[in-house]
């Protein structure tokens, strides 16, 4: 009626009544292929499930789930769960090789945070300011200088081991340079002077 037609049966259905109709030894697949339109019919899935609660608490339960694997991974460094930005082997290697060295990056943002509570302290005509300004920016051109060493270094050591850099690899390692050390994610997985080989 109104150019519906009948349904039509699964593809698995085909194929299991193809297999209780005979009774001698299958050859080949055992079966004849589907049609397509039987196949189609098959895959079709409602675009709005039937019992919306349901599938709404299995989704919510499946995010939690994967956002705890992804929290562990952070914290194990396994490959697998762990963010897309932090995947790959030379992510990896650059992850590992920032945490084996003392950088000077490390210890920026204290020096910051010392700067604006002295400003705040200390009056602002004062000698005393100066020279904590000075020795901020001091402390900040030390930190350019160590990140410009530390992004060759793992350049050139990346394309000793992988014989190419990684697009964003670099960057990476300088920004993870700049973190404290024990607020890192992944949490490091090597000790200072434990350099990947």
């Amino acid at each position: 009626m109104f150019g519906r037609k009948k349904e039509e049966p699964s593809a698995q259905s085909v194929v299991d009544q193809a297999h209780a109709a005979s009774t001698e030894p299958v050859v080949g697949k055992g079966a004849p292929t589907p049609k397509r339109k039987v196949q189609e019919a098959a895959r079709k899935r409602p675009l709005v499930p039937t019992d919306r609660k349901a599938s709404k608490e299995a989704e919510r339960v499946a995010i939690q789930d994967q956002r705890q694997k992804m929290r562990q991974a952070l914290d194990t460094g396994d490959e697998k769960y762990l963010p897309l930005r932090d995947k790959g082997p030379q992510k990896r290697f650059v992850r590992d090789y920032v945490d084996a060295r003392f950088t000077l990056g490390e210890y920026l943002m204290f020096g910051a945070l010392l700067f604006v509570v002295v400003s705040l302290v200390v009056p602002t005509n004062s000698a005393q300011i100066t020279y904590v300004l000075v020795g901020f920016w001091i402390m900040f051109l030390a930190v350019f200088v160590d990140v410009f060493i530390l992004s060759r270094q793992l350049r050139k050591r990346l394309m000793a081991k992988f014989g190419e850099v990684e697009r964003g690899s670099v960057w990476y390692g300088c920004m993870r340079a700049l973190q404290f050390r024990k607020l890192r994610l992944p949490k490091p997985q090597v000790k200072r002077g434990q350099y990947p080989s």
